[in-house]
């Protein structure tokens, strides 16, 4: 139990908690410096911006967990990856496994979601489609868009990772 706490004790709003996807700080050729102050900067622009770029989710996907509230990136992400199935087999399978971990009352890592969102996914993965949580799933993104987003871009791990670009950047120009 004590160790259980001292985790939780030890929540960290710092960039060294996801410095681990980013290149190493002592390389400095272009290949391994992937990220720009332009592309760290525009995460700030939109939500789109932020989750499309490989880094961006990462950091913001590593915030959640520091804030033990990655469900939802984590439920998106899932969603995402649903939509690619071709497979009606696989469809059938993954939308059981979706709903178990993330929709289903007292899931593991249940979302966020009201009674008829809930029930009328339920419904809807009776017979899935590549479609049948897109409903939930703008649900989802809404909330994070909305809450999650704004806190992440207030946090000091991102304000962290746009000076580390930024440094970064003034090196390379030098």
């Amino acid at each position: 139990m004590k160790t259980r706490l001292g985790c939780l004790s030890r929540k960290s709003d710092s960039y060294s908690d996801f410095s681990e996807f980013l290149p190493p700080a002592h390389e400095t050729t272009a290949r391994c410096l992937k990220l720009s102050t332009d592309e760290v900067v525009r995460w700030s622009e939109s939500f789109d911006h932020l989750l499309a770029h490989k880094y961006g989710l990462a950091a913001f996907r590593t915030f959640l967990k520091t804030e033990f509230s990655d469900e939802n990136i984590e439920f998106w992400m899932a969603c995402e990856e649903y939509k690619k199935i071709k497979s009606s087999t696989k469809l059938v399978s993954r939308a059981n496994k979706i709903f178990k971990e993330f929709i289903d009352v007292q899931a593991p890592r249940e979302v966020n979601i009201d009674y008829r969102t809930r029930e009328k996914t339920k419904q809807s993965l009776e017979d899935p489609t590549p479609t049948s949580l897109n409903e939930i799933q703008a649900k989802v993104y809404s909330l994070m868009e909305k809450d999650s987003y704004p806190r992440f871009l207030r946090s000091k791990m991102y304000q962290d990772l746009v000076s580390r670009a930024h440094a970064q950047g003034q090196r390379r120009s030098v």
